[in-house]
């Protein structure tokens, strides 16, 4: 059966479960200590089986996730679904409620679930079956380096780098801009000759606040400013990309590559780092992979490495892959990383496959 034809669903499961952190992250948003995250299992008629996961943000959405699915699925069964299919059929049923948010998400779970089980049918890496190759992809480490004390951010640093990668992620938005300052320098005075680091305001501060301080800190060497301002305001955002040499990074929060390209029009974007379940799953990544392309805009992952590392490997302007441990414990093989890099699995499809031991003792959420 073509890939076109797609698949004939006999069942689809979605587990929610809560998974603890190696790193409590501590963001201007919120503190968190674990993760909510829902698994996917499709298995086609003919005995493929493709699987996802999507991170939840919150105990409701995970439950919102795999309500959605299960309505999604059941617009579906019976007849051979592509991820084209899904797309034109569940997303236009489910319109008045609003492509959107837990929606999105579950649809862009059950895409990836399908481009899986269609890699894995065809015997290959989805990279391969997305035009590209399991490869070493630049990383950096995204699990901790949130606000807290000096003497704590000092302790973390050494611990994140013992990880492997060489490359950062620092979260800022003190109450002053000295006190963002003291942090970049601390972090950057404990880290090697050679090494990256990126800052993350998480939409903290207003667009005057952004100015000053994306000013102040242009000296420090920093490989992107990331979302210093609410992540929609894109005329906003145009402003501090004229006004700024240091890149702004902006796009986890992108709904579909729609809102990519109203962000690109406005002249909003230096850096994209769309979410792969915010985009549109595997299909949602590769429209705004091409428009990446077009645009010349180096393009980011944002969560989800294992998912994210396939389609970063097929995306002509790859940049970063956002690297965190979340799912490792879920996984028979989680991501390998070697000598500063993440490293692209070469088995079929994704090739995630669970460890059922340890999910059977996590904090079910369903």
């Amino acid at each position: 059966m073509s890939m076109e034809n797609g698949l004939v669903i006999r069942s689809v499961r979605t587990r929610a479960v809560r998974v603890p952190l190696n790193f409590t992250l501590g963001t201007s948003a919120a503190i968190v200590r674990s993760v909510p995250l829902v698994l996917m299992d499709l298995v086609s008629a003919d005995g493929v089986e493709g699987r996802s996961y999507v991170f939840c943000y919150t105990s409701a959405g995970a439950k919102a996730v795999a309500a959605h699915a299960a309505e999604a699925v059941a617009l579906l069964e019976k007849s051979p679904v592509s991820p084209r299919r899904l797309w034109e059929v569940a997303a236009r049923r489910l319109a008045l409620l609003g492509v959107t948010g837990p929606v999105r998400m579950a649809l862009s779970a059950l895409d990836v679930a399908l481009w899986d089980a269609i890699a894995i049918r065809a015997a290959m890496p989805l990279a391969t079956l997305l035009g590209g190759a399991p490869r070493a992809l630049k990383a950096y480490d995204s699990r901790g380096l949130g606000l807290m004390p000096k003497e704590q951010l000092a302790a973390e640093v050494d611990k994140l780098l013992a990880g492997g990668l060489r490359a950062l992620k620092l979260r800022l938005g003190y109450p002053t801009v000295d006190e963002d300052l003291a942090a970049v320098r601390l972090v950057r005075g404990r880290m090697p000759d050679g090494s990256e680091l990126m800052v993350d305001y998480n939409q903290a501060l207003d667009l005057h606040e952004a100015t000053r301080r994306g000013l102040a800190l242009q000296a420090e060497g920093l490989t992107w400013l990331e979302e210093p301002i609410r992540h929609d305001a894109y005329q906003d955002y145009a402003a501090l990309c004229r006004k700024l040499d240091l890149p702004l990074q902006i796009g986890e929060n992108f709904n579909g590559p729609e809102a990519m390209m109203d962000a690109v029009l406005a002249g909003a974007v230096d850096l994209a780092m769309p979410d792969v379940s915010r985009i549109g799953g595997v299909t949602g990544w590769m429209q705004a992979a091409g428009l990446a392309s077009a645009r010349g805009i180096p393009l980011s992952s944002h969560l989800m490495p294992e998912i994210s590392a396939h389609l970063l490997a097929a995306s002509p302007t790859a940049h970063w892959l956002e690297y965190v441990d979340w799912a490792d414990c879920l996984l028979l093989q989680p991501l390998r990383i070697a000598n500063g890099e993440a490293i692209v699995p070469s088995r079929p499809g994704l090739g995630l496959e669970w460890n059922e031991d340890m999910i059977g003792r996590l904090e079910r959420m369903d």
